[in-house]
């Protein structure tokens, strides 16, 4: 019995669910399908970036690195249907795009990224550019 709560019908918790509710789907959250996770690690020759993308087509993701920022941008469309007999009970479509980008430290050689893409699970190999030895310049 220390489990019953007392209802109190201006309490402001049911409101407050109902925001809560309405600022998820705004933020973007798991449960819409509008972010995706991102792990990038870094070694001496360069970084790699692992992103998680199930049921996106291939066509549908575009990578784009352009000095030292990386772009990744996915189409998502999913539809659902419950049927019950020959009557249909429910059916929800969503349409919609995601994209996130990254600022990495050292220079990236454009001409030598990889990225593939399998089981929904997108790897991006960001090589680094080679550093020129520092030169050591005499003034006339």
């Amino acid at each position: 019995m220390t489990n019953l709560r007392h209802y109190d019908p201006f309490a402001v918790e049911p409101i407050s669910d109902m925001l809560q509710g309405m600022l998820r789907s705004f933020r973007g959250s798991a449960d819409t399908g509008l972010a995706f996770k991102v792990d990038v690690s870094e070694s001496d020759s360069g970084y790699t970036l692992s992103a998680e993308l199930p049921g996106v087509k291939r066509e549908d993701i575009e990578v784009s690195v352009d000095r030292g920022t990386v772009m990744i941008a996915a189409k998502v469309e999913r539809s659902s249907e419950q049927k019950e007999g020959e009557r249909v009970i429910r059916r929800e479509r969503y349409s919609g795009s995601m994209h996130r980008a990254f600022t990495l430290d050292a220079n990236i050689d454009e001409s030598r990224v990889d990225a593939t893409y399998s089981n929904g699970l997108l790897r991006v190999l960001l090589p680094k550019k080679e550093s020129s030895p520092q030169q050591r310049i005499t003034v006339k």
